[in-house]
């Protein structure tokens, strides 16, 4: 299926989400069929975002492109049929599987029952290839430790990480029901400033209790923040899938591991410093948490080229288009605000995630 931008109506194929032109959200023509919904491809090990009844089915949705190395393609071959078709079945003599929501190139995702309690609960199943990797399963083990660290209202956090008499790894998280942000700014176009500096606010929380425990999310984008709502009807933000989120003092069996290809980033939302494989630090957050503002408030990203590889180019040698080129109603400070979290270098931006959002409060008034 074709995309189309509906700014300058320049056509795309199925894999493309924004204008290279003017950075405009892509949509599907008018009369094309919906592709089904797909839950994004991050790394196993964390929290996914799993599809909920609430989540609409958008046609202009399709997964945005994530890189895909060869270790993962082949990560679905040998015993993947089983691993991909547990409905039904009890899993580890405690989790009853209800159905699947969601699968990436390494993982399936499934909603499940607690045997004993009912409580519902997201079980990420990992592929048999990566299951039997020693190098990614250490790490990932380690991961995980941290990850039940994360419990806070704005993070979907691991729960537990377990293995079955017949070897199939699993990750269970808590069962996050609501509607996925990238689907959000698509149903409501441009996100008021309020609800704007309510959402950062609350992925800003979430990302410091992470960044507290040198835990960075790596590939924060749309995709993986959660909207949900509450019993009285007020929406929150949940920060999901830090299955790409790393020790920031890496050592060398991890760095190693980011070769290949275990850790992985979108490239739409990358840092200047992650595009160029350079060490990462919490403030890598903070840059991508500006774009998704950027992106809540006008629709579009701050950068544009003629292809995603001269975007990227673009990130790393241009200033982003200020966003009231593309929204001229926003106030001068909010747009001085995203100025400085999107600035190339780290010590330019501001040095943690809440600084950010407090700024962007009280910018937004």
């Amino acid at each position: 299926m074709s995309m189309r931008c509906p700014t300058c109506g320049t056509m795309y194929g199925d894999e493309a989400r924004f204008c290279t032109r003017d950075g405009t959200r892509l949509t599907a023509p008018p009369g094309a069929a919906a592709a089904p919904a797909a839950a994004p491809g991050a790394a196993p090990g964390a929290p996914a975002a799993p599809s909920a009844p609430t989540k609409p089915a958008a046609p202009a949705q399709p997964a945005r492109a994530t890189a895909v190395r060869p270790k993962e393609a082949a990560a679905g071959t040998t015993g993947a049929s089983s691993h991909a078709n547990m409905a039904g079945k009890v899993l580890d003599r405690r989790y009853h599987i209800v159905r699947k929501v969601g699968e990436g190139g390494m993982s399936y995702v499934y909603l499940a029952h607690d045997v004993a309690s009912q409580e519902r609960y997201a079980i990420k199943i990992l592929s048999p290839a990566l299951s039997k990797d020693e190098n990614a399963m250490a790490r990932l083990r380690r991961e995980a430790a941290l990850g039940i660290r994360l419990a806070h209202p704005n993070v979907c956090h691991i729960v537990r990480m377990g293995e079955t008499e017949d070897g199939i790894v699993y990750v269970v998280m808590p069962y996050v029901e609501g509607e996925i942000l990238s689907d959000r700014n698509y149903r409501v176009g441009k996100t008021t400033l309020t609800d704007a500096a309510k959402f950062v606010t609350e992925i800003a929380d979430g990302l410091h209790v992470a960044h507290q425990l040198t835990i960075i999310h790596r590939d924060l984008k749309p995709e993986n923040i959660m909207i949900c709502k509450r019993a009285d009807g007020t929406e929150y933000a949940v920060v999901m899938d830090f299955g790409l989120a790393k020790e920031r003092k890496a050592g060398g069996e991890l760095q190693k591991l980011t070769a290949t290809g275990i850790i992985l980033g979108t490239p739409e939302f990358m840092s200047p410093e992650q595009l160029r494989g350079k060490t990462l630090d919490l403030r890598t957050d903070v840059y991508s948490l500006a774009l998704m503002v950027y992106e809540m408030l006008t629709g579009k990203l701050p950068f544009e080229g003629k292809n995603q590889q001269e975007m990227m180019i673009s990130r790393l040698r241009n200033d982003p288009i200020p966003a009231k080129n593309r929204r001229p109603e926003l106030p001068d400070a909010v747009d001085a605000v995203l100025l400085k979290a999107m600035a190339r270098a780290p010590e330019d931006r501001y040095q943690s995630a809440p600084d950010f959002a407090k700024a962007f409060r009280d910018a937004a008034g």
